[in-house]
């Protein structure tokens, strides 16, 4: 019972870092020391991505679901509402090259906007 519950605590934590890589670009606009944590998570999106690797989160809640005695993504809340979102049916490769680009278009517009900011309050400082 216990693996159950953590397989559904990794998929909440896969989707949180998904979340994460989409989007913490913005958290870097109010925070910038968090480029420091976002950067990598965002490159590692990319790649996950544009390789077609697959995420080691996944291989580890399977194997905790097989231990449960669950099949993978069976019928509770968390898998059929939550995985979807991660495991949409019919993502082909195109798709997740798509989604790579996506991600590196999203936060490339954070982090110019972060650059340009950060430019103008030195330029601000040293007039």
């Amino acid at each position: 019972m216990m693996a159950g519950w953590l397989a559904d605590a990794i998929v909440l934590v896969h989707l949180a870092f998904i979340v994460f890589v989409m989007l913490g670009g913005l958290l870097v606009l109010r925070w910038p020391r968090m480029a420091w944590l976002h950067l990598p998570a965002a490159a590692w999106g990319v790649v996950v991505e544009w390789s077609g690797w697959i995420c080691p989160l996944t291989p580890l809640e399977n194997a905790l679901r097989q231990r449960a005695g669950q099949q993978a993504y069976g019928g509770d809340f968390v898998q059929h509402y939550v995985l979807a979102l991660i495991y949409p049916e019919g993502l082909t490769r195109e798709i997740q090259m798509g989604l790579g680009a996506v991600v590196l278009a999203l936060n490339l517009t954070v982090y110019v906007a972060l650059y340009r900011r950060m430019r103008r309050q030195r330029t601000r400082r040293h007039a």
